[in-house]
C-alpha cells in the first residue's frame, strides 16, 4: 500500500466539522489510504464555544429551521456525509413533543448536534481511513520538508502532509483603555475586572452576590452574561398579567449596564418565514453595483450603500402596503418594482408615491441603533422612561414577526444580503478607507446589532429585571472608569442628569475585534514568527486585524507575499480579508456558502502531492 495523505484540522467547531464532513464525501476520490487528525483543545466535535457542558441558559441567535451542519438534505439512507438531516429535524427527532423549527436552542445543544455529525462521518468512513480525534492545543506549527509539524501542549508531535486551521474566536491582549481598567482592578482585593470574550468562559461565579457590577455593551453577550448572574443564580421569570415578572433568588448582583448608544441589542423578529426561504434582490446584485462603479474600485458609500438601503427600503415598503392595503396590493407594488429590474433606485419611489406611500421615509439605521443621540435627560427617572418606551415598542414590533412588521422585515432581509457584501468586499474590493470607516466602522456594527439579535425573549426579560431593580441601563455613551479615591469603579453617563455609579466589578460583555497581532494564542504567535501568516494590509495603508488568505482555497498568505500551498484557513481568523465569517452552517438544504468553501478546502487537501505548489494569488491589497 502507498504511504497515508497525513491531514490535520486544527479546531473542532462547525467550521471543522464541515471540512471533515466533505473530507468524507470525497474519500473515495483518493486512491491510497488517508489519516486524519481533528484537533480541539477543549471538546473535539464542537469546540469551545458549542461545547456541551455549558448551561442551557446561553441561547443561539437564529432559528433551528435555518441551520444545518450536514451538506445535504436527509433521504432514504441513513445520516451520513452528504446527507442528514437539519438541526430542526434532529431536535424533532430528539425531543418529538413539538415542532422545533422556530426555536432559539441553548448552544449546548446545537454541540450535541455538532457531535451527532461527528460520529454520523466516522461510521461512514471508508475502511482507507482513519481519524484520530485529539484534545490537546496546537502550540506550534513548522514547513518541514513538503509537510509540516505540529506540536501539541501535551509534548506530542504530529507529521502531516497538509493542515487546515479553523481556530474560532481569540483572545487578544488588552490594551488602551481596557488594559488601564485591568491594571486598576489588580491594585485591590475586592475589585475584579473581567475581560471580552464568551459569556461561557468568563470567571461569573466570582461576582459575589449583592455585589455591584457593571457590564461593557449591549449586545448578545450582555444578554448571555445577565442571564448567567440571574438565572443562572437561581431567579425566575413569570408571566403575569402585566408581562413578564422576574422573581430574584437573593443571589444576584446589581448590574449597571452601558454602551454608546444606551439601547440593548433590538430583538430578532419572530420568524414567520420558511426555512427554505430566499430573498431574490431587486436593487442590490453584484452586477448592478458593478456597472454602477464601471472602472472605479468599489467604494461602499457610493456604490454600495445606495443601492442596499434600496433593497431594504423595498421590502419595507412592500411590508408597510400588506399592512395598509393587504397582501394583494402588496404583491403588486413588489410586481412593478421587480419589473424595472433594480436598474434605476429612483424607480421605487415613484412606484411607492403611486402606491400612497409618497414620503414615507425609510429605515435609518443610525436612528435606529442609537434611538438616544444627540438627546439628554434631566434625570434617570426621565431616562428610564424613555429606555422603556423604546425597549416595549421594540418587543411590539419583534412579535408582529419578521414579515409583518415592515420594520423588522427591512432589518431582517440584511441577513439575506451578506453574500452580495461579501462577493463585493471580500479580498481587498473595497478602497483600503472605504473598507476601514464605511464597512468595519459603520455598516458591519449597525447591521450586526438591528439584524442579528436575541430572541424577542430576551428583550422581556430585559424590561423584567429592569422592573425587578436587578438591572439599570446608565445611559448614552456610558463610561467605564476607574476611581482611585473611592476604591471602585465607576459607570456613568454624560447625557443623563446624575448618572453615575459605582460598582466592584466590570465586565466587558463584547467579543473582541479579530487583531492577529494581538491574539495570545501560541500558535498565531508561532504562525507569524515563522512567516506562514500575515496581517491582510488593504492597499498597502489600511492594516485591518485580519489574517490575509488567497482566494478558494483559502491559503494563508505568507510574510513574503505567497499563498503558503499546504495550509488552510477559514473562519474568524480571516475576517477583514473577508465579511462575517462567524456564522455557523445555514441553510436547512444543506448547500451553501459556508459548504462550498469547505469543499472547496477538503478537494486541495486530498489533491495529489505533485500538485503541492504555490497557486497565483488573487489578492488585493
Amino acid at each position: 500500500m502507498s504511504a497515508p495523505v497525513r491531514l490535520a484540522i486544527v479546531g473542532g467547531g462547525p467550521r471543522a466539522l464541515s471540512i471533515l464532513e466533505r473530507l468524507a464525501a470525497r474519500a473515495a476520490e483518493v486512491p491510497g489510504p488517508v489519516e486524519i487528525h481533528l484537533i480541539d483543545a477543549v471538546q473535539v466535535g464542537c469546540g469551545r464555544i458549542w461545547r456541551t457542558g455549558q448551561p442551557d441558559w446561553y441561547l443561539m441567535n437564529t432559528v433551528a429551521g435555518e441551520i444545518t451542519a450536514f451538506s445535504g438534505p436527509p433521504d432514504a439512507g441513513p445520516a451520513r456525509p452528504g446527507a442528514g438531516p437539519s438541526f430542526a429535524q434532529w431536535w424533532d427527532m430528539t425531543e418529538p413533543d413539538r415542532d422545533h423549527a422556530n426555536d432559539y436552542a441553548p448552544r449546548a445543544l446545537y454541540g450535541r448536534y455538532l457531535l451527532f455529525l461527528l460520529d454520523a462521518i466516522e461510521r461512514h468512513l471508508p475502511p482507507s481511513v482513519t481519524l484520530h480525534r485529539l484534545v490537546a492545543t496546537v502550540t506550534d506549527l513548522r514547513k518541514e520538508g513538503e509537510g509540516y509539524r505540529l506540536a501539541l501542549d501535551d509534548g506530542r508531535e504530529i507529521r502531516v502532509d497538509r493542515a487546515a486551521l479553523a481556530t474560532g474566536h481569540a483572545r487578544p491582549r488588552l490594551s488602551g483603555h481596557l488594559r488601564e481598567l485591568q491594571r486598576f482592578a489588580e491594585s485591590g482585593p475586592a475589585l475584579r475586572f473581567i475581560p471580552g470574550g464568551s459569556a461561557a468562559d468568563m470567571p461569573l461565579s466570582a461576582v459575589a452576590p449583592g455585589s455591584r457590577a457593571g457590564v461593557i455593551g449591549m449586545g448578545l453577550t450582555f444578554y448571555d452574561v445577565v442571564a448567567a448572574l440571574t438565572v443562572g443564580r437561581g431567579g425566575r421569570f413569570t408571566e403575569s398579567g402585566d408581562g413578564l415578572v422576574y422573581l430574584p433568588s437573593g443571589n444576584e448582583p446589581f448590574l449597571v449596564a452601558g454602551s454608546r448608544s444606551g439601547f440593548p441589542q433590538p430583538a430578532r423578529g419572530r420568524n414567520q418565514k420558511p426555512g427554505r426561504f430566499l430573498h431574490r434582490p431587486v436593487f442590490f446584485t453584484e452586477e448592478l453595483v458593478r456597472a454602477a462603479a464601471g472602472s472605479e474600485r468599489l467604494h461602499m458609500r457610493r456604490h454600495l450603500t445606495p443601492r442596499l438601503m434600496a433593497e431594504v427600503d423595498f421590502v419595507h415598503f412592500t411590508a408597510v402596503l400588506r399592512e395598509r392595503s393587504g397582501a394583494a396590493t402588496a404583491e403588486e407594488f413588489a410586481a412593478r418594482v421587480r419589473a424595472g429590474g433594480g436598474r434605476s433606485i429612483a424607480e421605487l419611489a415613484r412606484h411607492a408615491a403611486d402606491f400612497g406611500l409618497d414620503g414615507l421615509p425609510g429605515l435609518d439605521f443610525d436612528t435606529l441603533a442609537s434611538p438616544f443621540a444627540g438627546r439628554t435627560f434631566a434625570d434617570r427617572d426621565a431616562f428610564d422612561k424613555e429606555l422603556l418606551a423604546v425597549v416595549d415598542a421594540d418587543v411590539r414590533e419583534a412579535e408582529r414577526g419578521n414579515v409583518d412588521s415592515p420594520v423588522k422585515a427591512g432589518l431582517d432581509i440584511l441577513r439575506s444580503l451578506r453574500w452580495i457584501i461579501r462577493e463585493l468586499t471580500d479580498f481587498g474590493g473595497l478602497t483600503p478607507s472605504s473598507h476601514r470607516d464605511d464597512l468595519i466602522d459603520w455598516y458591519a456594527p449597525r447591521s450586526a446589532f438591528l439584524a442579528a439579535g436575541p430572541p424577542l425573549v430576551r428583550l422581556r426579560e430585559t424590561r423584567a429585571l429592569i422592573d425587578a431593580g436587578v438591572l439599570r441601563v446608565i445611559g448614552p455613551q456610558a463610561r467605564f472608569a476607574a476611581d482611585a479615591a473611592a476604591g471602585r469603579f465607576t459607570v456613568s453617563s454624560p447625557q443623563v442628569g446624575g448618572a453615575r455609579e459605582e460598582v466592584e466589578t466590570v465586565i466587558d460583555a463584547r467579543i473582541p475585534a479579530v487583531d492577529v497581532r494581538a491574539d495570545t494564542s501560541a500558535l498565531t504567535r508561532a504562525l507569524l514568527r515563522r512567516g506562514l501568516w500575515s496581517e491582510f494590509v488593504n492597499g498597502g495603508e489600511f492594516p485591518t486585524g485580519g489574517l490575509a488568505v488567497s482566494r478558494s482555497p483559502f491559503h494563508p498568505v505568507r510574510s513574503d507575499g505567497r499563498p503558503e500551498p499546504g495550509l488552510h484557513v477559514l473562519g474568524i481568523p480571516t475576517e477583514h480579508s473577508r465579511y462575517f465569517t462567524q456564522v455557523v452552517a445555514t441553510g436547512p438544504t444543506g448547500w451553501s456558502e459556508f459548504m462550498r468553501d469547505a469543499d472547496d478546502v477538503a478537494a486541495h487537501l486530498l489533491r495529489p502531492a505533485d500538485l503541492n505548489t504555490p497557486r497565483p494569488l488573487a489578492i488585493r491589497g
